[in-house]
């Protein structure tokens, strides 16, 4: 198994100003597995209780996810309420029953242990580094987290990120874990915690990707419909990690390619409820939108003319 994501599979109850949708998929390993899943193989480790839909795992199953290390314990599976106001950046958790999920201890089955990549999600940093105990020699190891675990399990967080590549953080998570309001000088200030590259999730103001004195600023793709944002930042971990567990090589040029390919498979992601658009997306519209991307994203340089012209004021 190349990748490996170890996170929550979750029955979410949502309300948008589009609609609502009762006990459907998600959680961040499944958003993340079945984004990556367009790349390559992906294997879950996660846990669910006796009352988790079977089709829910039998979709898992049709995309390719690897479903060795997810178990099935007695008990309820984990659920989330939330609602989403008219601005769909402003969220309101209504209801969080943790469930077999509070007991969770992932184990990884032998076949994973030799992965090339692993995806911690977010989930304790005890855990995350007992996930780390299980693999062999990693490739790559991302981690995401949450304001919860900055404020509450500091230090044990700390020791994570001692031990990991890559950390996946939005705005106000890389300023409160760093102390800094800019977020060009926190991402500096993580990358001296120990990981080689900082992504900065933005949501609908895209990304910026910080490793070794390199920047890159990748914008959102720009939708006319967005109907539901829970799982686009599990979904644009998912893309990016996928890409780069395909990629030949996972140099600067790779993590630019993966954090745009991230950025798309979001994008597919917001345009219906739960996982229901990326159930029928094709590696043609993945494509389609990718190129008018990259359109989107270039420009020319100045004409000689102009740039001998340039004054001061």
């Amino acid at each position: 198994m190349s990748l490996v994501v170890v996170g929550s599979v979750a029955l979410d109850s949502l309300e948008t100003p589009f609609g609502r949708r009762e006990e459907v998929l998600g959680g961040s390993a499944s958003y993340f597995s079945v984004a990556a899943s367009f790349f390559g193989p992906v294997g879950v480790v996660a846990v669910v209780g006796e009352d988790f839909p079977d089709r829910h795992l039998d979709f898992l199953s049709s995309r390719g996810v690897d479903l060795q290390g997810l178990v099935r314990r007695p008990g309820r599976t984990f659920r989330w309420k939330g609602r989403y106001e008219l601005d769909l950046n402003v969220a309101h958790t209504l209801d969080t029953q943790l469930n077999v999920f509070a007991e969770f201890a992932p184990e990884l089955p032998p076949s994973y242990r030799d992965c090339e990549y692993v995806f911690l999600g977010n989930i304790d940093p005890d855990l995350q580094r007992g996930v780390l105990d299980q693999v062999r020699r990693p490739r790559l190891v991302g981690c995401d987290t949450m304001n919860y675990w900055i404020t509450a399990k500091r230090e044990s967080l700390l020791r994570t990120l001692e031990r990991v590549d890559m950390l996946f953080v939005n705005d106000a998570e890389v300023r409160q874990l760093s102390g800094e309001h800019n977020v060009v000088k926190a991402a500096g200030a993580v990358l001296r915690m120990g990981p080689r590259a900082v992504v900065v999730k933005r949501g609908e103001h895209g990304a910026l990707f910080f490793a070794d004195g390199e920047v890159f600023a990748s914008s959102a793709v720009p939708l006319s419909a967005v109907f539901d944002p829970t799982g686009a930042g599990d979904t644009f971990a998912g893309g990016f990690m996928g890409y780069l567990s395909a990629a030949p090589r996972a140099d600067h040029a790779a993590m630019r390619r993966a954090i745009v390919l991230g950025s798309v498979l979001a994008s597919f992601a917001v345009e219906q409820f739960s996982l229901d658009r990326l159930r029928t997306l094709t590696p043609q519209e993945i494509r389609t939108r990718y190129a008018e991307a990259r359109r989107q994203a270039h420009f020319d340089d100045l004409e000689p003319q102009v740039l001998s012209g340039l004054t001061g004021g």
